[in-house]
């Protein structure tokens, strides 16, 4: 028994509520269950109760054994002197205020129906299931899913907002710079997200404007930071950025590249840092008010123009400098930008919305809702248990499910888990 588990039975009602008494006989009727406090300070605030005929409102504290209430001393703080109600699942003393007025209290454990102590029993000793309630997913109703869902993905962009506003305070509120730094990071994908931040971190971004004036000079500039332009040696367009990115360094005062190094190995040749960094110089020479029309586009096709950008010439006919290929444009793909939109564009709108007072929730929920969902061993582990994902909305939010909730056994906290629970045993 866990006393999150009496919360939820508190909050819900999850018990016999007819001809309710308190421990000491007296007569009582909830009329609100209050406010569940997630905080420090009693369980729930501004709960309605009846006890003797007599309105009563104020605060309602839970625990297993009633005895809990001086092991967490609550004796001693001010705080839990307004407790109208203690609710505990095993009454083992009587509990008074420091004036030595009792505080009544009621008994939760001859009250809760079997079938809900089945139900939760059940649900917390699958230790060894990938989640807890695996076996009864596959039987939750849609609309209980698909709403809970929803509710996830915006959970999960509200998480992401807030680290965003760290990184933000950080660049001094400069939003066109951390739309920088996260392209940036996630021009990298996970092999060198890191390593491409860094180079990002390790420049001024008014820097970086003033060479976007000029593909060449940021394409120079980032590929100097990475230190990918280190030797003396190489071919002509090789010792041409070497040369551009010696000039930059002393005109712009540049003195630290970024230290973490860039990763060739097992990644693909249209996934190499040379190729990804120089498509990133193209894109911010290409586009000059980038931050503005990111903010502003509502179509996916918007975006899909907006990053429809290609390698220097150069990287035509080369995936590293100084080896040969054969010919081939190095384009953004659609699936790259699809991820660019996820994971950097729609955060940083909810973001963005967020600091100016306004809400864009429903406008981002029908872009996400248009991306493909991804694939990967979480959704696909869901998928066997019958659990459709239709787009990248659903399929962000199960990772939000999976990581926040069933990997830490929050299934009282999860709209699915109450609802097995409120099913009871099948």
């Amino acid at each position: 028994m866990k006393e999150d588990f009496l919360h939820y039975l508190w909050k819900f009602q999850k018990f016999n509520t007819g001809n309710l008494t308190t421990t000491n006989a007296q007569r009582l009727t909830v009329l609100a269950p209050g406010q569940h406090n997630h905080n420090a300070g009693p369980d729930f605030f501004n709960a309605q109760l009846l006890i003797d005929g007599q309105r009563w409102a104020g605060n309602v504290e839970i625990h297993i054994k009633a005895s809990h209430w001086f092991a967490h001393a609550h004796q001693e703080d001010e705080t839990y002197q307004s407790v109208i109600l203690h609710v505990v699942w095993e009454h083992d003393t009587d509990i008074s205020r420091n004036d030595g007025t009792p505080i009544p209290t009621l008994a939760l454990q001859p009250l809760v129906p079997n079938a809900i102590l089945s139900t939760y029993r059940k649900l917390f000793s699958q230790s060894k299931c990938w989640i807890p309630c695996e076996e009864q997913l596959p039987r939750i109703d849609d609309f209980v899913r698909d709403h809970w869902l929803e509710r996830l993905y915006v959970e999960r962009l509200e998480r992401k907002s807030q680290a965003l506003a760290q990184q933000l305070e950080g660049l001094g509120n400069n939003w066109e710079a951390l739309l920088f730094q996260l392209l940036c990071k996630n021009f990298g994908l996970k092999v060198n997200g890191e390593a491409f931040l860094s180079i990002a971190q390790s420049l001024p971004f008014s820097v970086v404007k003033k060479c976007a004036q000029h593909p060449q000079q940021l394409e120079a500039l980032l590929m100097g930071q990475a230190q990918l332009l280190d030797t003396s040696q190489g071919d002509e367009y090789y010792l041409l950025l070497r040369k551009e990115y010696q000039y930059l360094k002393h005109k712009f005062s540049i003195d630290s590249p970024a230290t973490i190094p860039l990763k060739f190995f097992r990644l693909r040749p249209s996934s190499f840092p040379t190729i990804r960094l120089s498509q990133l110089a193209q894109l911010y020479a290409s586009r000059h008010s980038l931050f503005s029309e990111v903010m502003s586009a509502n179509h996916l096709h918007k975006y899909y123009e907006l990053f429809s950008v290609e390698a220097s010439a150069y990287w035509t006919r080369h995936y590293t400098f100084g080896v040969p290929s054969s010919i081939r444009k190095k384009q953004l793909t659609k699936a790259f930008v699809d991820l660019l939109i996820l994971n950097t564009l729609i955060p940083l709108r909810f973001s963005f919305a967020a600091y100016q007072g306004r809400d864009e929730t429903n406008t981002l929920l029908e872009l996400v809702q248009k991306l493909p969902a991804e694939d990967n061993r979480v959704i696909r582990n869901f998928a066997t248990l019958n659990v459709p994902v239709k787009n990248a909305q659903q399929s962000q939010a199960l990772l939000q499910l999976k990581n926040d909730y069933c990997d830490k056994v929050q299934c009282l906290q999860c709209a699915i888990g109450n609802s097995i629970l409120a099913q009871g045993p099948k």
